[in-house]
């Protein structure tokens, strides 16, 4: 509480406003992630700082996005990023609070992602103006205009919350289609390659990983399904036959015995795992419960305990106790980066994510002892007079710090520690499950459905 107390003081104070701090410049930073909105870190830190109990700072926020959160913007955003953060954090933020503004604000934000689905496949395009023109686009970097797995496969929880707070089932079709037309595809050994063509509906080419691009759609699956209350059977069958193809082509051990998932180009393994890809230890492990035999539950238990303690390696394996971008299992290496661009760390939440989740599961000690080598890391490395910054090379001791404090480390990283040492009757896994960016949103029991208002 104390770490978030001073990244939100230090982000009010040189940055209110703006997207991000930047803690040695002491300045604001916009990006272009977001369109023309701007607060990303306060509408990110809304529930983290009503969870914390750091009410004073949380009136700050509230305030804000009430007078000063402008969405008649019309700059070109990120549909993915402007969904988790933006539609994520003030989605939880009216569950927690029961604040009518919020709910008033997201149904607002949620109608101008809309156009984005405009496509001949309904499959959407990764940018939108979120403008009166509605116009949508590909990323000028992916692969043949195609859209990217991990973002058009995690609306899922967002977009059924904002069907059920409007009453309108467009959001629930839109990503139902995406899942109808996923499950038609031919996928190559079980497998969901990256790139997937929004015209053709045809995959663009066969790149398979569960860190960057590929990472949430998997999460959301597993989590659909426990968000309905456990009702989503689609969900639930996709999800295991996902993580059944996973196991039998990318996960592998390393020499020393480590478990890793490696990632699948064309059938060809590439033996790196990337800090993204460290959620999956959490991932896993929720999912255990729910297989279909208790050897199977013991199984993914066991697994995602694995892959949680590799990741966990590959932090204990650098100077500063700080894990890099990506970390390779070949050439010798075992969980470490072998690569200059790949050493650095910008306040990433995922082995955190896990080391919450694996406490939760099974309570042993040891990830709590895991998470508190991170706080002492971050407090060593990443805290600077003014905030808290990532740095460019884990392995070396003195810091060279990125100036940037990013909106994650408020609602994923902090909350994440935060849960790993309170209590499990906060925010109970069985009735609350969690965005990609770590925003709790309600379990949805059919009572609640049969009690939605009938859409016009």
């Amino acid at each position: 509480m104390t770490m978030m107390k001073f990244a939100w003081d230090n982000y009010k104070q040189y940055a209110w406003g703006k997207n991000e701090l930047r803690p040695l410049t002491r300045n604001g930073h916009i990006g272009n992630m977001f369109g023309g909105l701007r607060g990303a870190s306060i509408v990110d830190s809304l529930d983290s700082l009503f969870i914390m109990g750091l009410l004073e700072e949380y009136g700050d926020a509230r305030d804000w996005v009430r007078s000063s959160l402008d969405l008649s913007s019309n700059g070109e955003a990120s549909l993915f990023e402007v969904n988790i953060r933006y539609v994520g954090g003030l989605l939880s933020a009216y569950y927690l609070t029961g604040e009518e503004m919020f709910k008033q604000k997201v149904l607002e934000l949620g109608e101008k992602l809309l156009p984005a689905f405009n496509t001949p496949t309904g499959i959407p395009r990764g940018v939108i103006n979120l403008g009166s023109s509605g116009t949508s686009w590909s990323w000028g970097w992916a692969s043949a205009g195609s859209s990217i797995l991990a973002e058009f496969g995690t609306l899922h929880l967002e977009f059924l919350h904002l069907s059920q707070l409007s009453g309108n089932p467009v959001y629930t079709e839109k990503v139902m289609n995406i899942r109808k037309l996923l499950n038609r595809m031919e996928k190559p050994h079980g497998l969901y390659p990256n790139f997937l063509s929004p015209v053709t509906g045809s995959w663009v080419q066969h790149h398979v990983s569960v860190g960057g691009l590929g990472d949430s759609f998997y999460e959301y699956l597993i989590k659909s399904y426990l968000m309905s209350d456990k009702t989503d059977q689609e969900a639930k069958t996709m999800y295991y036959s996902a993580l059944e193809a996973i196991e039998a082509n990318l996960v592998q051990k390393s020499v020393g015995g480590l478990t890793y998932m490696a990632e699948w180009r064309g059938g060809i393994l590439d033996h790196k795992m990337g800090h993204l890809a460290c959620f999956s230890g959490g991932m896993v492990g929720l999912g255990a419960d729910d297989a279909d035999t208790p050897q199977k539950r013991q199984h993914y238990l066991d697994l995602a305990a694995e892959i949680t303690h590799t990741c966990h390696e590959s932090y204990a394996r650098s100077a500063t106790k700080l894990g890099p971008e990506a970390f390779r299992f070949d050439g010798g290496a075992e969980a470490t980066a072998t690569r200059l661009s790949d050493r650095y760390y910008i306040l990433r939440p995922e082995v955190i994510e896990s080391y919450m989740y694996m406490w939760r599961l099974t309570h042993d000690p040891k990830y709590r002892e895991w998470g508190w080598e991170a706080v002492e890391a971050l407090e060593k490395h990443c805290r600077v007079e003014s905030g808290f910054s990532g740095i460019r090379d884990v392995y070396s001791s003195s810091a060279s710090h990125d100036n940037m404090q990013q909106s994650f480390f408020l609602s994923e990283t902090l909350k994440y520690l935060y849960l790993l040492f309170s209590d499990d009757d906060l925010l109970p896994l069985e009735d609350w499950v969690f965005n990609t960016e770590a925003h709790p949103l309600p379990v949805i029991r059919q009572a609640c459905l049969q009690e939605a208002p009938a859409a016009a």
